[in-house]
């Protein structure tokens, strides 16, 4: 089978550059964690997911983008303290597999029933399933910020917004790190059939985050960076 591969920079999104002979289906290696070994992509932190149907690979996250991620672990690890039935658990970058759209991500964050985690690892599985999760989170960087972001007009395929959507996810927070937005929106009422969110509220860098119930967590915002 003949599919678009992947060349990786330091500082830029993954590229289409040449065609590679993969022995399946992308999506199904990815499954099967054979992708990553196939393409030789280094144990280093770098990313790979199945994204709109394409190979997408990153460099790890920076120093700034783990703090946003920790800061909202932080944030529900406050309150679970401070609320003995608090019943959210974070898990950071594991495997989400989206197999009604062929997709695979890596959310920044993941956010699910302290049950439904119990239930997943009794069962052992290797990688959570959407209907495991009430929230996932992505934080953006210079890399692959426009793999999170609601697509534009000029964008030809679809983005994790769009995956997470169509997958029911029913809030995704997106912290946007670009300079020229700076800020955190998240999106919920998904319509599985569009591939799109119905509601969204943002929050300006400094701002506190408000989440709604079923979570009520503040999160605050006043020593998040924009990249440089």
């Amino acid at each position: 089978m003949s599919v678009m591969a992947v060349e990786r920079s330091l500082s830029v999104k993954a590229v289409v550059h040449r065609y590679h002979e993969l022995p399946s289906d992308p999506y199904d290696l990815w499954v099967h964690d054979e992708l990553s070994g196939i393409l030789d992509i280094p144990h280093d932190g770098t990313r790979i997911e199945i994204i709109g149907g394409e190979i997408v690979v990153t460099p790890g996250p920076d120093i700034d983008h783990g703090a946003v991620v920790s800061a909202i672990q932080n944030a529900f690890a406050v309150a679970e303290a401070m609320q003995p039935d608090f019943p959210w658990q974070c898990l950071q970058a594991v495997d989400l597999n989206l197999g009604d759209i062929h997709d695979g991500y890596i959310p920044d964050l993941c956010v699910l029933d302290q049950d439904i985690l119990r239930q997943a690892r009794v069962q052992g599985l290797k990688k959570l399933l959407p209907h495991h999760l009430a929230f996932t989170v992505e934080v953006t960087s210079p890399s692959n910020a426009s793999e999170d972001r609601q697509p534009g007009p000029r964008r030809f395929r679809p983005s994790k917004w769009n995956g997470y959507a169509r997958a029911g996810i029913g809030h995704y927070l997106i912290v946007d790190r670009d300079p020229k937005v700076a800020s955190a929106t998240l999106y919920t009422e998904p319509d599985r059939e569009s591939g799109s969110y119905r509601v969204s509220a943002s929050w300006k860098f400094g701002e506190t985050i408000q989440l709604p119930e079923p979570f009520g967590v503040s999160i605050r915002t006043d020593e998040w960076m924009p990249w440089e």
